[in-house]
């Protein structure tokens, strides 16, 4: 049986604080181009982020990003170690997130819907209805 929603759960470090956080990465088929990462609040709301998937996937090798989302390799010692920074006006972010996690997530994101193949997932009928229907 396949699935078209892949959501996994870690805890990541935030802004090099000790204390964990619990966050989550999440895609949608029905959304291919993107993936959601969100951080769970200390009254147990999430906090969440989209950004685009080949943003993750090539953050994975290379430090990427200009915008609001930026990903990277650690580039010292800790090569176990994905960095993601995210900036807003109402602040700054950066999260440490094991790379083991989020190459099972990506495996899990790329099965249901390969690289190259997401146009073929995205209805853009429903999206300019959604965003023409606010």
């Amino acid at each position: 049986m396949q699935t078209d929603t892949v959501c996994q759960s870690q805890f990541v470090s935030m802004n090099g604080s000790t204390t964990p956080v619990l966050s989550r990465l999440s895609y949608l088929a029905s959304e291919p181009f993107a993936v959601t990462i969100a951080f769970r609040t200390d009254r147990g709301h999430w906090i969440e982020w989209a950004f685009a998937r080949d943003l993750l996937v090539e953050g994975m090798r290379n430090p990427t990003g200009i915008g609001d989302v930026r990903i990277r390799p650690d580039l010292s010692t800790h090569e176990d170690i994905l960095a993601l920074e995210i900036e807003s006006p109402e602040g700054y972010a950066l999260v440490e997130i094991e790379r083991d996690d989020v190459e099972a997530f990506l495996d899990r994101t790329l099965a249901i819907v390969p690289l190259g193949e997401e146009s073929e997932n995205f209805d853009v009928d429903a999206f300019i209805e959604e965003i023409t229907n606010v």
